[in-house]
């Protein structure tokens, strides 16, 4: 897991339009990277959607919000549609970038054993280091709980 202090690898991968982008944290303020195991199952829905229902105070705390997944790009364009997600959400196949965020490995699910990404939230500053990690987070309220944190460390 990264911490606090950290620099943040790079980020440069396929989007839910399949463009590809390069995450710059000196974008905004602060930058989310959030990783989340698979689009449109309960879990991811309900954390994608509290950042979609939290976009108001993000932009206006000036702080962008990336998701990233091991599914295909083309998987992601029908979720980010389905339920209005106005962030980008970036195709990490082979779990190169997940890996380099230490968001990605061995799971256990119903008995079978396989690689995937982990649910773990990093919070870049502008300057790319990491000032908030999050490891194995829930879901429910975590966009809210983010929008706290960031708040926190302005004072």
């Amino acid at each position: 897991m990264l911490e606090p202090g950290d620099s943040a690898p790079p980020i440069t991968l396929s989007d839910q339009h399949g463009d590809t982008v390069t995450v710059d944290p000196a974008d905004a303020r602060y930058t989310v990277v959030y990783f989340y195991p698979r689009a449109d199952t309960p879990g991811c829905t309900a954390e994608a959607c509290g950042f979609r229902d939290e976009w108001d105070a993000f932009e206006g705390a000036d702080i962008a919000v990336i998701g990233v997944s091991d599914d295909p790009a083309e998987d992601l364009e029908p979720f980010a549609e389905k339920y209005d997600l106005p962030f980008a959400l970036l195709s990490d196949p082979d779990g190169e970038v997940a890996s380099a965020y230490d968001s990605y490995g061995e799971k256990q699910m119903f008995g079978n054993t396989f690689d995937g990404v982990f649910r773990n939230t990093y919070v870049l500053d502008d300057e790319g280091t990491v000032v908030l990690a999050y490891e194995g987070v829930s879901p429910e309220d975590h966009a809210v709980e983010i929008v706290e944190d960031t708040a926190a460390l302005e004072g």
